[in-house]
């Protein structure tokens, strides 16, 4: 499975493509950083990182584009950039029919370090012994999206199967009571 995982931010927008499977090693296949300058005009921003973002899909094809779960926070500011951002890499894929899978940063800590409150060092840590790299990905947001993409490597098929089993289960139910109703 090919994951690109998308840290996202204005400023800032980590891009990260890795290969694997569950229980099998993985392999880095590209890290990035989208920037975009902090004055200029948000539309021009919103823009490049689309385009960006875009074109990092198209050069990688990956199986899925994992985001991370805009959670809120007391700077209301950063959360509306950090939105903008995953809402362009969400449109991005679907655009391209790529499934998307949201994580949150508790998840995504949780997976690659085994304690959802790990801090940057550890998540970047453990990203480059899991990649088996030289050196930890360079600034915070590059390791953040590999770590996104490592997550949903590892936990994005359990999910979807029991997505998909939920799904199953409402859908026989909805026919039981429509059978009975019938009745």
């Amino acid at each position: 499975m090919r994951v690109l995982g998308v840290d996202p931010g204005l400023t800032r927008c980590g891009v990260g493509v890795v290969e694997g499977a569950p229980g099998r090693p993985l392999r880095l296949v590209d890290v990035d950083v989208i920037r975009t300058p902090a004055g200029a005009e948000i539309g021009n921003r919103l823009v490049d990182i689309a385009d960006a973002l875009a074109e990092a899909i198209r050069a990688h094809r990956p199986d899925t584009v994992a985001v991370e779960r805009v959670f809120s926070q007391h700077n209301v500011r950063t959360v509306m950039g950090t939105a903008q951002a995953a809402g362009l890499a969400i449109v991005a894929a679907t655009r391209a029919g790529i499934p998307v899978a949201l994580h949150t940063p508790t998840e995504v800590k949780a997976a690659i370090t085994g304690s959802g409150r790990a801090d940057k060092e550890q998540v970047a840590s453990m990203v480059t012994r899991l990649l088996d790299l030289d050196r930890t990905p360079k600034p915070a947001d590059a390791s953040d999206a590999l770590a996104l993409a490592i997550c949903h490597v590892w936990r994005g098929p359990a999910q979807q199967r029991l997505a998909g089993a939920l799904e199953a289960g409402r859908a026989a139910a909805i026919a039981r009571r429509a059978s009975e109703v019938a009745r």
